[in-house]
This record gives structure tokens, sequence and C-alpha cells, in this order.
């Protein structure tokens, strides 16, 4: 799967864009882990560095950072890559968390 397409990078703002907007930021693009309970919602997307912002939901929710090669890289439990929630709709962090 691919996990950041070419409508992804036109929909995410840059890094900083949505600074002052806290939970009121908008995630653009959902990726999940099939076989845990890890997901992750891209905010904000550096193309340079590959780096995303947003929320992370793993042992806990909080804002951070990640990278593509990250998403990329990572397996669940049962060895299944990330993948992209082709059926996500852009909405804030307050709805979500």
């Amino acid at each position: 799967m691919i996990l950041l397409t070419k409508e992804n990078l036109k929909k995410l703002p840059k890094l900083g864009a949505q600074d002052k907007k806290g939970m009121n930021a908008i995630a653009y693009v959902k990726y999940f882990t099939p076989d845990s309970n890890w997901t992750w919602y891209a905010t904000e997307y550096d193309p340079e560095t590959k780096t995303f912002f947003g929320l992370v939901d793993g042992f806990e929710k909080e804002l951070g950072y990640f990278t593509l090669n990250d998403l990329q890289s990572i397996r669940g439990n049962l060895g299944l890559p990330v993948e992209r929630d082709i059926y996500f709709s852009p909405k804030k962090l307050s709805e979500i968390k």
C-alpha cells in the first residue's frame, strides 16, 4: 500500500502550520497497524525530512512527530505493515481524542 499519495501531500499542511490550533488542528491522514492497537493521525508534514506531526495513539494518546520511514518499517504483532485508512475523512483532533 502507498502510505502517502499525491492527494495526501496536497492536503497536508507544512510542519508548524497548525501550531496555534491545538486540539482544533485537522488530521488529514490516518495510519494504523491492522494487527495491533497503534494509530497515527497526521496533521502536518515536511516532505524534505519526511516528518509528520500529529496524534499518536499507542500505549497512550499524545501529540508528537513520526516519520514516513518509521511507518514503512513498523510491523504489528503478526508482522503486518502499517496501512493508510482509505475511508478516513479529515476531522479535528478533538473529535478523535
